[in-house]
């Protein structure tokens, strides 16, 4: 492990070096998350680390105080914004958590301390003709353009996450049911439909393009590879993006994320029901997915105006 504060070695002799890659064990392990978040949350843990070095202060995990991460808490709320400190303070609430279910410690110091309040953050979405238009900006006489068609495809039809598409096996694709298998958060699986005109892309690219490939060892069942023969990175996603989204001049900020978001919000719109959206989605609370329903009030009102029996 790198840290990425150089200071912290006064702090890492008090075990919170022991602690911390305890816990990253533990988010690993135990609560299958995947490896961003638990980078986040070691990166959380290092800025405390960070904090307490700075200010001379030498205190363990085991010993550190609702007041101590009261000073720090405030310190960062000088340079994140309101998510940002609610994430941080979730991560610390998360390890200390660990600590009491290890018996390191009997009290959460983090127990009275509360997240700002910030409102749901709603999605950036596209609209049908944008998500047409940045998929008919591909290239399609490049080796990859193929393979970008069918990732644009994959994620919108499919509504898949980042890190999903880019683990997506040939070994998960079931066409003859209609369906992918998806290892989502946590290493739960669910099953999506996968429409006939993605399945038609997606075997173009593995067909014609990916056979051309010098796999390497280990990739072989990988969907989706670069030119080198690997899995492709979460960056290399995004790039291809924004890239397509500068070439037809989209103003707004895109992401992989915003694919999803759209696949969510034009299912509502065309009429599904909230409970399909969330299994396909693989959200744990329905709670989360109850994030769309606020992102187009007018198609709400038509609905009511069109169905309920008082509308006039």
């Amino acid at each position: 492990m790198v840290f990425l504060y150089p200071n912290i070695s006064l702090l890492y002799h008090m075990n919170w070096n022991s602690y911390i890659k305890s816990f990253q064990s533990y988010l690993k392990i135990e609560r299958g998350l995947s490896k961003n978040t638990i980078a986040n949350y070691t990166f959380d843990l290092e800025r405390l680390c960070a904090f307490l070095n700075e200010n001379a202060i030498s205190i363990s995990p085991e010993k550190i105080t609702e007041e101590t991460i009261q000073q720090f808490i405030y310190a960062v709320s000088k340079e994140v914004n309101g998510r940002s400190q609610a994430r941080i303070i979730s991560g610390l609430k998360s390890f200390f958590t660990y600590l009491i279910f290890e018996d390191y410690r009997s009290d959460n110091p983090m127990e009275l301390i509360e997240s700002p309040k910030i409102g749901r953050k709603l999605p950036d979405t596209l609209s049908v003709d944008e998500i047409d238009n940045l998929i008919a900006a591909i290239d399609l006489s490049t080796v990859e353009g193929e393979r970008n068609r069918a990732i644009l495809e994959t994620l919108y039809s499919c509504g898949l996450r980042v890190t999903e598409l880019i683990t997506l096996k040939i070994s998960d694709l079931f066409f003859d049911e209609g369906f992918i298998k998806i290892t989502g958060k946590g290493n739960k699986q669910r099953f999506v439909p996968v429409a006939k005109s993605t399945q038609k892309y997606i075997e173009l690219y593995k067909n014609n393009i990916r056979t051309q490939l010098n796999i390497v060892k280990g990739f072989e069942d990988t969907l989706f590879l670069n030119r080198r023969g690997k899995q492709l990175t979460r960056a290399m996603i995004f790039t291809i993006i924004k890239t397509l989204a500068v070439k037809i001049n989209l103003s707004k900020n895109i992401s992989p994320h915003t694919l999803r978001h759209s696949f969510a919000t034009h299912l509502l719109e065309n009429g599904a029901d909230l409970r399909s959206i969330q299994m396909m989605l693989g959200h744990e609370s329905i709670t989360t997915t109850e994030i769309y329903v606020h992102l187009d009030r007018k198609h709400l009102t038509q609905i009511l105006y069109t169905f309920h029996p008082r509308k006039e």
